[in-house]
């Protein structure tokens, strides 16, 4: 971000010199010192330097100029930037004015001339208005900004991967956001192709995919390598645990993921019964660390996702949704699992429009005073009904069953007790959802029949379903498409026809050798964020052994 600016006005080209020296003495290192020879050109400096977005601080003028006095000048430069300090330089006649001018003008300061010496006389007083500034001066965000609809599908989804990826960005909405509609005019965007992604360097994208969207902030989308020794399918959990131990353990790894490392837990707003956080720690936090530790063993990721996998001989080739085919010795499938869709009238229309599947925390702000709508009753429906509960005016949890106890913690019942704005209804769920362009109302059936309420957000927690469409016949999956593996793979005893191998499986080996499983992806695995991370770290541990025969 460019420096603030202190600018220097005096009509005396000797006296501004020496005011501008002293400035730069002092405050050059953190400010732009600037320099006019009239009010005004200092008028015509200020409106250019707001044109152009910069910032001015402070502003130390002489009173008696030609054409325009001082106290005129920080009058009109008031309005310009109405937050800057401003200083007027007098002769000692002219001090019965400037204390007037203090009231009229809104004058912070002045001072007579000479200030000699400046640390003395000028410094101390120029320091105390310089604090002042910075206490009331909020920086101007210079990243990416996002301009589209609250009720957007793809504007909440682009929210989403910018979030999750960690990139940050401010959101402006224009149909209540006056400065939307201003940066779509200078960016030349019609404001009917929403949504769109206005960078720093002037550059804009319009409607983007997540593939452009990952190559316009830095994110990976191509592997550097032909061949790895480990390629791990998903950044959840287990697949970062996998990455973390893999390449500190000297395993060539590439970590393939299309949306954002973390999965699931990632997503979650406070994870409180982690081993080694006492208070809590966000599943982002936990993302954003694990991320960086695998990525300092030498871990490479890239924002594509797995869509095949074969065998070739005592190696694997996997395919990515991008078409590439990558080389390596062993694989790990650990792409997690995603909520069950809700088949109810509406909800398939209105998602992304009111309707959001999982915690959506980008969503949560937008929800300030609202009444909000989970339904599920696991821990990830727990975690975001107390992270919306700081939020929104009101909670409502909808569960299918009779009570929490069955599927939430303890110390998260507790909490959700405890909250005064967070009602639970159990034997609920949802039977419609109703609206034209975005989420308006919902049915509940309940134990009394059925009600109509009014809704604009209703976030999504029933059930998971693993991801694994991708895979071939190969690799065994249970009825639910959750993958086999170990000594799950035998069938009355027996293994498949397909294994070859004159040894067992490995633990969490699937019926394609040298392809290994972890996480919620995996057929019988607890759906917990310390179990995932512990069977991403054991996975390695039996690639090693499998890596052995060879």
């Amino acid at each position: 971000m460019a420096k603030p600016i202190i600018l220097a006005v005096d009509d005396d080209a000797s006296v501004l010199e020496a005011v501008v020296q002293d400035l730069r003495r002092k405050y050059g290192q953190e400010y732009r010192i600037l320099r006019a020879a009239s009010g005004p050109a200092a008028l015509d400096t200020c409106t250019q330097l707001k044109a152009r977005g910069d910032v001015v601080a402070l502003i130390v003028s002489d009173q008696r100029m030609p054409g325009m006095a001082g106290v005129e000048l920080l009058e009109r430069v008031q309005e310009i930037y109405p937050q800057a300090r401003r200083v007027l330089l007098t002769a000692y006649a002219d001090t019965e004015a400037a204390i007037r001018a203090i009231n009229a003008a809104r004058i912070h300061y002045y001072l007579t001339k000479p200030w000699d010496p400046p640390e003395e006389r000028l410094y101390p007083v120029l320091d105390d208005l310089l604090v002042d500034w910075h206490q009331g001066y909020k920086p101007p965000f210079e990243g990416i900004r996002v301009v589209g609809p609250r009720w957007s599908k793809r504007d909440y989804e682009v929210r989403n991967f910018l979030s999750r990826n960690q990139v940050p960005y401010v959101w402006l909405d224009p149909e209540h956001d006056d400065q939307a509609i201003e940066l779509l005019k200078r960016f030349g965007v019609d404001d009917s192709r929403l949504p769109v992604v206005l960078f720093q360097d002037g550059t804009s994208l319009v409607q983007p995919d997540d593939n452009e969207l990952a190559e316009h902030v830095g994110l990976r989308t191509q592997a550097t390598r032909d061949f790895y020794d480990l390629v791990v399918a998903g950044a959840g959990m287990a697949g970062l645990a996998a990455a973390v131990y893999g390449a500190s353990e000297g395993l060539k790894t590439l970590v393939l993921e299309p949306e954002a490392p973390g999965g699931q837990a990632g997503s979650s707003s406070r994870i409180e019964n982690y081993l080694g956080f006492p208070r809590g720690v966000s599943g982002e936090r936990l993302a954003r660390d694990a991320y960086d530790q695998a990525r300092k063993f030498g871990a490479e990721f890239v924002t594509q996702g797995a869509a095949s996998v074969r065998s070739d001989g005592h190696y694997l080739q996997v395919k990515t949704a991008n078409g590439a085919e990558i080389a390596c010795r062993v694989s790990l499938i650990a792409v997690g699992v995603c909520y069950r869709r809700a088949e109810a009238p509406g909800i398939e229309r209105l998602t992304g429009a009111g309707v959001y599947y999982g915690a959506s925390l980008t969503e949560a702000q937008s929800c300030l005073n609202e009444k909000v709508f989970i339904v599920g009753g696991a821990n990830s429906a727990g975690q975001a009904a107390m992270h919306f509960s700081r939020f929104a005016s009101h909670v409502t949890m909808l569960v299918r069953g009779d009570s929490l106890e069955r599927s939430m913690s303890k110390y998260l019942i507790d909490q959700i007790a405890g909250t005064s704005n967070i009602t639970v209804e159990t034997n609920s769920e949802i039977v419609e959802a109703i609206g034209d362009n975005r989420l308006e109302a919902v049915r509940i059936r309940n134990r009394r029949g059925e009600e109509t309420r009014p809704a604009t957000s209703v976030f999504l927690f029933i059930g998971a379903a693993p991801q694994t469409d991708w895979l071939p016949e190969r690799v065994m999956r249970d009825p639910n498409g959750f993958v086999l593996s170990g000594r799950d793979l035998r069938v009355e005893g027996k293994l498949p026809s397909s294994w070859k191998e004159s040894r067992e499986p490995y633990l969490l080996e699937t019926s394609m050798p040298g392809v290994f499983v972890a996480g919620d992806v995996r057929h019988g695995s607890i759906k917990r964020a310390a179990s995932a991370v512990g069977e991403g770290s054991i996975a390695v541990q039996l690639m090693h052994q499998y890596l052995a025969q060879f």
